[in-house]
């Protein structure tokens, strides 16, 4: 259960706001998961465009690659989400040519990720979590590639953790079936959007996750503007965080 926990917590890719400052990931440390030592610095280049925490996550994404080969299927889809960042950046700044070669290089590593870990839910929560957050950002044909993609993530968590997620905290099972309503939306299962939006009614009431569901069912015109995922993402500051935990536990 305890990995369930933790995997399903990057299903919620974002957060409303990031530190602008952290130590050094301790990438040695190997009671740290390597989601933990990267996710900050990526969050950091979705949320505030930080090219700088963004490069930072990119190298130590290459040097957990190096150290830790078993990590690879999760490690290649954090660097999948580092570089759509990249991809998306790149058509802002009008730099069409580099948009094309880093959003086919995401690509690339997303498919090598679900290749290598099939099964592995990490990979899944972070290859949909990524692209609900920038699929939005996209030409209107790569927008859809990637919410089809997203769609297909959730759908594979779902898959791998139907058993289990009446029995998660409100957090894991609002992300992830917020998360299937909103990829149900984008790409037009208005039918299948509806029905887990009336899952969420019916699971969470009273709760953050519910009232964005509510409006979404009461105002069908606010779905493509609005987002039902990350309702009640984790606060900033984890690594540092985790990081105390460890140490004070040693474990």
């Amino acid at each position: 259960m305890g990995k369930l926990l933790l995997t399903l917590v990057l299903v919620c890719l974002v957060s409303p706001s990031v530190p602008g400052q952290t130590p050094d990931p301790p990438l040695a440390d190997t009671r740290l998961t390597v989601h933990t030592l990267v996710r900050e610095d990526v969050f950091a280049g979705f949320l505030q465009g930080d090219q700088a925490r963004l490069a930072r996550a990119e190298r130590n994404i290459e040097q957990l690659l190096a150290s830790r080969p078993a990590d690879r299927a999760p490690l290649l889809a954090w660097q999948g989400s580092a570089v759509l960042t990249r991809a998306a950046m790149a058509l802002e700044a009008g730099q069409k040519a580099q948009f094309t070669q880093q959003y086919q290089r995401a690509s690339d590593l997303f498919a090598e990720a679900i290749r290598l870990g099939p099964e592995e839910v990490s990979v899944f929560a972070i290859i949909g979590g990524t692209q609900s957050a920038i699929a939005d950002r996209l030409p209107a044909a790569e927008r859809a590639v990637r919410w089809e993609q997203a769609y297909s993530a959730y759908q594979q968590l779902l898959k791998l953790q139907s058993s289990v997620l009446e029995k998660l905290p409100l957090h894991h099972q609002g992300e992830v079936l917020a998360g299937l309503a909103q990829t149900a939306q984008r790409t037009g299962r208005d039918a299948e959007a509806a029905t887990h939006v009336d899952r969420i009614l019916a699971m969470a009431p009273g709760t953050s996750y519910a009232r964005a569901a509510q409006q979404w069912k009461d105002n069908p015109a606010t779905r493509a503007g609005t987002k039902l995922t990350c309702q009640t993402c984790h606060g900033p500051g984890m690594l540092v965080a985790r990081i105390a935990e460890v140490s004070k536990s040693g474990k």
